[in-house]
């Protein structure tokens, strides 16, 4: 039985995925690998189809709440909201104001988390390197992709729903991004801020349908060929780096549905082009803090998981 200081960590948890989330660019996905629940979560939405219909609607409901895992998927999506409502703002607020140290911290985060899947192969071989660069080619292409536009009705609504949700479960890809390539972010988060409950509805139905199919299909690829598929969320990883480079030239501009100028298309350039077509200084004394503390937390992260399993299996064998 697990108590309330295991569950207080998944919550945690949740909130550092919540806070990922929010950042285009950053996926929940790589958080919650790194923090260890990553197959846990995988794992308990692809039993919920088959425990609804094997022991919901027949009425054992505490079957499939332990099928499914409960516990762990309220605490943690309590966790993920928590941190969408109350961290949201001040993540938006940051990057306005700290641009460079906070792309750099995030830089820091995904580079570190990069050799933590890594770690997780059971075989390395040479040949996974072909996976490594097919995710990071397909990772890095989409990161250079404009911003498009969806009809932002209900199918819109619904549909980019189900394909973000594929992305923020998938370390290295970010469903905010896919949003934002999708030209449905602005439309979803002033949904959100308005509270207008029959759009939120469509994109939460939509992130159920997506959710609940893809996790399966990703389940049944780890259990088939577990080095290969870390592979290439290995690439992913990789290729996402292009877009949490802190320093980036803007190549043209548009106009978001809430009538702010904001970026359409963006480059990464080197700190010095970046002084130059700003005007701002690169800030790299800042940006190089912040990376290494970006990796000390994943560090820091896989230090205390190890901690905590090694209590787990010296509490076993007693």
């Amino acid at each position: 039985m697990k108590g309330f200081k295991h569950y207080a960590g998944v919550f945690i948890r949740g909130m550092a995925m919540g806070a990922a989330d929010v950042v285009p660019g950053v996926s929940g996905g790589t958080v919650a690998f790194i923090t260890g629940i990553y197959f846990r979560l995988l794992s308990a939405i692809a039993a919920v189809p088959s425990a609804t219909i094997n022991d919901l609607f027949r009425g054992r409901v505490r079957r499939f709440w332990n099928q499914v895992d409960g516990t762990f998927l309220v605490v943690l999506l309590t966790g993920i909201l928590v941190s969408i409502a109350t961290l949201a703002n001040l993540i938006t607020w940051a990057l306005d104001a700290y641009p460079i140290a906070l792309w750099s911290f995030f830089f820091g985060l995904i580079l570190a988390s990069v050799w933590h899947v890594f770690r997780q192969l059971k075989a390395p071989a040479a040949w996974l390197a072909m996976p490594v660069a097919g995710g990071a080619v397909f990772a890095w292409w989409v990161t250079t992709l404009s911003a498009g536009q969806v009809d932002p009705g209900a199918l819109g609504f619904f549909l980019s729903g189900a394909v973000a949700i594929c992305a923020m479960i998938l370390p290295g890809l970010s469903g905010s991004f896919i949003l934002l390539i999708l030209g449905m972010y602005a439309p979803v988060l002033a949904a959100v801020r308005e509270l207008d409950i029959a759009l939120i509805g469509l994109f939460m139905a939509g992130c159920v349908l997506g959710l609940l199919s893809f996790a399966r299909l990703l389940g049944y690829a780890l259990r088939k060929g577990h080095d290969a598929v870390l592979a290439v969320l290995t690439g992913f990883m990789i290729g996402a780096l292009n877009r949490v480079w802190p320093w980036q030239e803007v190549l043209s501009w548009r106009i978001d549905s809430g009538g702010a100028r904001v970026p359409m298309e963006q480059v990464s350039v080197l700190p010095v082009r970046y002084a130059e077509v700003t005007g701002e200084p690169a800030q790299v004394p800042v940006a190089i803090m912040a990376l290494i503390a970006g990796v000390g937390l994943v560090l820091v992260g896989e230090w205390l998981a190890g901690r905590s399993e090694r209590r787990q299996s010296a509490t076993a064998d007693v």
